[in-house]
C-alpha cells in the first residue's frame, strides 16, 4: 500500500510536533531553574529570542515577564509555537492518520491535548511549572514508546523518524545556545559555581548528565559540555547522533521503496555531516558557537524544504522556509 503524500506530510510533522512539545517543556523548565538565581529575571526572554518569537510576542505583551513568557509558550493559541498550539497541531496530524496509527497513539494524544486545554494559569503558577513540565515530557515520551510499539514498519515509519530527527536535532542546537549565548556569564562567573551548576542543567535538560559523567567522570567545561551534545554519538540527542540518523533513514527509504525523490535533501545532510565532522569544538568555540549552531539550524530548516519538496508536492517561496506546517 503506497503511503500518499498529504499523511506522509501529516506523519512528519505529527513526530516533529510532538519532539517540539517535549523541547519547549524543557525550554521552560531550564529557565525556571535558572530563574532562581540573582541573574534570573532577566532570562526569560532568551526563550522568545530563541524562537525568533519579538515581533509576535511584544504585539500581546508589554514585557517579557516570567508569567507573561510562560503564559504565551503554554496556553497562547494564537502563538504556533505554543504548547497548546504543537498539542493541536499534532492531533490534527493524527486525526487525518486514524487509518495508518494505532487506537493507542491516537488516544493518548487526544487525551494529552485534552489534558492540556483544561488547564489554567494557575496550573502552571511559579511553584507548580517544574512540575507541569515534567508532566509533559512524561506524556511525550509516553508518545514514543507507544510509537515504538505499535506503528506499523512501512514507508510512514521512516517519515516519523525523519521529522522525530530533524526536529530533535534543531532543538538540541536551541538548548545549548540558551547557556551558551543568552546566558554568557561574564568573564568572572566563568568556572564559577553558578557557570557550572548551569551547564549541569543544560545538560540535566536533555536527560545527559549521567551519559556525560560516563564520558567525564571528573571536571565540566564549556568545551566538554558542548562537544558532548554536538559530537558525541553514543548520546541519543546529539547533533552528530540525530544527523546520522536522518541520513540513514533517507537511504533506507530511497532503497527499499525506490523513492526518486530525496537527493537533494541527502546532499544537504551529507554536507552537514562532513562539516560537523570536520570542526573540532575548540575551533567552533573560538570562531563563536553562536553563529555556528544558526547555521547547523539553517541547514537544518535547507533540509527540511527539500524533503517537503521531494516527497509532500510542497513548492517553497524563494525564502527559505520557517520549521513549521
Amino acid at each position: 500500500m503506497n503511503l500518499l503524500a498529504r499523511y506522509a506530510e501529516c506523519i512528519f510533522w505529527m513526530a516533529r510536533y510532538m519532539e517540539r512539545a517535549e523541547n519547549m517543556a524543557r525550554i521552560l523548565d531550564v529557565h525556571e531553574t535558572f530563574a532562581r538565581d540573582t541573574r534570573g529575571a532577566t532570562n526569560w526572554f532568551s526563550i522568545v529570542q530563541l524562537n525568533a518569537d519579538e515581533k509576535d510576542f511584544f504585539s500581546r505583551h508589554d514585557r517579557p515577564t516570567a508569567d507573561a513568557v510562560v503564559h504565551y509558550y503554554m496556553f497562547d493559541a494564537q502563538n504556533q509555537n505554543s504548547l497548546l498550539s504543537m498539542l493541536r497541531m499534532a492531533r490534527e496530524n493524527a486525526r487525518t492518520l486514524r487509518p495508518w496509527i494505532s487506537t493507542e497513539m491516537w488516544t493518548q494524544i487526544n487525551v494529552f491535548h485534552n489534558k492540556l486545554l483544561e488547564m489554567s494559569v494557575k496550573d502552571v503558577a511559579a511553584q507548580n511549572l517544574s512540575k507541569i513540565c515534567t508532566w509533559i515530557k512524561e506524556e511525550c515520551q509516553t508518545h514514543s514508546g507507544i510509537t515504538e510499539g505499535t506503528f506499523y514498519r512501512d514507508q510512514g515509519w521512516y517519515f516519523y523518524q525523519m521529522g522525530k530527527y530533524i526536529e530533535r536535532a534543531d532543538q538540541t542546537t536551541r538548548l545549548l545556545d540558551i547557556k551558551y549565548h543568552t546566558l554568557l556569564p561574564s568573564p568572572l562567573d566563568v568556572g564559577s559555581p553558578l557557570d557550572a551548576s548551569q551547564w549541569m542543567t543544560v545538560l540535566r535538560s536533555t536527560a545527559g548528565y549521567h551519559a556525560f559523567r560516563r564520558v567525564y567522570p571528573r571536571g565540566m567545561s564549556p568545551a566538554t559540555v558542548a562537544g558532548f551534545m554536538l559530537y558525541n554519538e553514543g548520546f541519543p540527542r546529539s547533533l552528530v547522533m540525530c544527523v546520522r540518523q536522518i541520513d540513514g533513514v533517507l537511504t533506507r527509504m530511497r532503497s527499499r521503496y525506490e523513492m526518486r525523490g530525496g537527493a537533494a535533501a541527502m546532499e544537504q545532510v551529507d554536507e552537514l555531516l562532513a562539516a560537523l565532522m570536520s570542526r573540532p569544538i575548540d575551533a567552533v568555540l573560538r570562531d563563536g558557537l553562536h553563529e555556528y549552531l544558526d547555521w547547523i539550524q539553517l541547514q537544518l530548516s535547507r533540509i527540511t524544504t527539500e524533503i517537503a519538496q521531494a516527497f509532500f508536492g510542497f513548492q517553497p517561496p524563494l525564502a527559505v522556509q520557517s520549521q513549521s506546517q
